[in-house]
């Protein structure tokens, strides 16, 4: 039975790649965050609570990173574990470059420290880009990244230290470069499961309008389910290597909100508004990925297309937010 260690099981790509190294025969542990309120803290994972092994612990804590890895003592690392979202990164930019910068190099340390032989899968991000593209309108491996966040310039240390203490070390280390990816169980502060949540408030007349940013900014969008298979292959992959992962189709905010309104049968232009709060500093207008390698490499294929994503997340709200009334 191999053992693989989740760092950031609690969010939405943790807990699904939980369901799927669990179905694969993995015993899995998972490291969290502890925070004032536990109510919601593991509502994702709750359903497996008999199935994993979880612990509390920190990527700007070694100490924290190295018990877990000597109690657990994976074949496999998957780090999850991140200041997730972009806009707020302006907001706290030291924070995110010490989680998602040095709380790379502290897992990297970690391993080396433990003498531990486990394969690592960073969570790398597509936010790397910036506004870099090829000519083709793709970005791939080989594309020049520029990142224009304090979020994708952290992001982009731990790619290079990831790459770095691989050659360096001979750590069995591998990026991801994940593009936007999605699901119900995406927080209701990233503008997917925002506008899927407001736009089902709206039909059933909780809310009046939805208040939004750039609208007109592109975006690569796939589903999180599909997205931890991919992280699965690049670690069971012969050799430590980076990978995109994408579907290689872009739609705009305003395509995700004619579509989410559609569903409902609104039409967005009565309920929606751009607010300037909502504006990035530096606006990444356009992510498109080309995932060539991971399909012929690993044979990974996305499987859920943008639009039976929209419509799971617009099923699940609709029943969260309809239960949630009857109570």
């Amino acid at each position: 039975m191999k053992k693989a260690l989740i760092i950031g099981i609690a969010g939405q790509d943790g807990s699904y790649l939980a369901e799927h190294l669990l179905a694969k025969g993995y015993e899995v542990h998972g490291m969290l965050r502890r925070n004032s309120t536990p109510e919601h803290q593991e509502s994702r994972v709750h359903h497996l609570a008999d199935d994993i092994i979880t612990r509390y612990g920190d990527l700007s804590d070694t100490h924290s990173l190295e018990c877990a890895i000597r109690e657990s003592e994976p074949d496999e690392i998957y780090n999850l574990g991140a200041q997730s979202h972009v806009r707020i990164s302006y907001e706290v930019p030291q924070f995110t470059a010490q989680v998602n910068a040095l709380g790379v190099l502290n897992l990297l340390t970690a391993v080396r420290s433990s003498s531990s032989k486990a394969r690592i899968y960073q969570a790398s991000s597509s936010e790397m880009f910036g506004d870099s593209v090829d000519d083709d309108m793709y970005q791939r491996e080989t594309t020049p990244m520029h990142p224009v966040s304090p979020y994708g310039c952290a992001k982009l240390y731990g790619y290079h230290i990831v790459r770095n203490y691989r050659k360096a070390y001979g750590l069995f280390a591998s990026n991801g470069i994940l593009f936007n990816h999605e699901s119900p169980r995406r927080g209701s502060n990233f503008v997917t499961s925002k506008v899927v949540k407001r736009a089902c408030e709206i039909k059933l007349g909780i809310r009046e309008r939805l208040e939004l940013g750039n609208m007109d900014s592109s975006r690569d969008w796939g589903h999180s389910r599909d997205y931890v298979r991919a992280m699965a292959l690049i670690l069971n992959h012969d050799v430590p290597d980076d990978f995109v992962v994408a579907t290689g189709q872009t739609h705009t905010v305003r395509q995700l909100v004619s579509g989410v309104f559609e569903r409902l049968e609104l039409n967005y232009e009565d309920y929606t508004f751009q607010n300037p709060k909502y504006l990035r500093p530096e606006e990444l207008p356009y992510l498109k990925g080309d995932s060539s390698k991971a399909r012929e490499v690993l044979g990974w294929e996305p499987e859920v297309s943008f639009d039976q994503l929209i419509t799971e997340m617009v099923d699940s709200w609709m029943q969260q937010l309809t239960s949630t009334a009857g109570n």
